[in-house]
């Protein structure tokens, strides 16, 4: 009788251990992905900057066309990338094209005087400054689920119930820097 309650009380303190892993996966899941949530959501207000600040740019700088077309452009990619890659290949190619529109900015004082376009300005470094914060607290939460996953005995459980490892946020050193205009 008592091997028999010595299986019972193993296979309750297995069972425990099972759901107590379990739903501290889908507790590091979920702040993963609440976590990329909110880059998404500082990205979306970067991206609705853009359209205004190539608006008052454009106003003094008529002949800059590529200059504007690029900028349009890399919103569009940076706004439609779907993987992690993809996001990260976007936002340097944006960031990039983001200071060659502040370069064109540079050849006219009269624009670099104007409120709106310095609240424009001001605005979009705010944004840059959210994005990266955001993006050191995903690759943060990314970095603690993946860390549970891969380590014994929780990967047993991990496997099997699905849970996938994930991508961190991984922009290029250009990217990482906030776009700056001197004036």
């Amino acid at each position: 009788m008592e091997i028999i309650y010595a299986i019972v009380i193993v296979l309750v303190i297995l069972c425990g251990w099972l759901i107590v892993t379990y739903n501290r996966f889908i507790r590091l899941r979920n702040r993963v992905e609440e976590a990329w949530s909110d880059i998404e959501v500082q990205l979306k207000r970067r991206y609705d900057l853009i359209p205004n600040l190539v608006q008052s740019v454009k106003a003094y700088a008529m002949h800059e066309d590529s200059v504007f077309t690029k900028v349009t452009q890399a919103r569009s990619a940076a706004m439609n990338a779907q993987t992690m890659t993809d996001h990260a290949q976007a936002e340097n190619m944006l960031t990039q094209s983001l200071k060659s529109l502040f370069a064109v900015a540079e050849n006219y004082p009269s624009l670099q005087a104007a409120g709106n376009f310095l609240h424009l300005q001001q605005e979009l470094t705010d944004a840059e400054d959210k994005i990266q914060a955001s993006r050191r607290f995903y690759n943060g939460m990314t970095r603690d689920y993946n860390t549970a996953l891969q380590s014994f005995p929780n990967n047993v459980i991990a496997g099997p119930f699905g849970f996938q490892k994930k991508e961190f946020f991984d922009a290029p050193s250009e990217a990482e820097q906030t776009p700056k205009v001197t004036f």
